[in-house]
């Protein structure tokens, strides 16, 4: 059974950083692409980020430059650092398996970032 449990979120003032992690069981981890995908409150999922096979990674352009996505495939572990957060950041941010992944996998709990002064 895929197992994927992210941890990290909480509250940060603008201008602060949250480093995301991901622990991935249940599925060869280093066979996969994966993907961070976020969404607001109100709002529908979006994608943020992912990291192929290779480790080329991908970023949404609101979050070039701030953010870094990376694995630890002997930890089976997938990680976002964010810095220079904004509120416009705050949503439930999900790992799923895949590149480009739009959608938070089924019954994936997220992790709850809130940017807020």
């Amino acid at each position: 059974e895929v197992q994927l449990v992210e941890s990290g979120g909480g509250l940060v003032q603008p201008g602060g950083s949250l480093k995301l992690s991901c622990a991935a069981s249940g599925f060869p981890f280093g066979n996969y692409g994966m993907s961070w995908v976020r969404q607001a409150p109100g709002k529908g999922p979006e994608w943020v980020s992912s990291i192929d096979l290779g480790g080329s990674t991908y970023y949404k352009d609101s979050v070039k430059g701030r953010f870094t996505i990376s694995r630890d495939n002997a930890k089976n572990t997938l990680y976002l650092q964010m810095n220079s957060l904004k509120p416009e950041d705050t949503a439930v941010y999900y790992c799923s398996l895949g590149i480009f992944t739009t959608t938070p996998p089924p019954g994936g709990q997220g992790t709850q970032v809130t940017v807020s002064s």
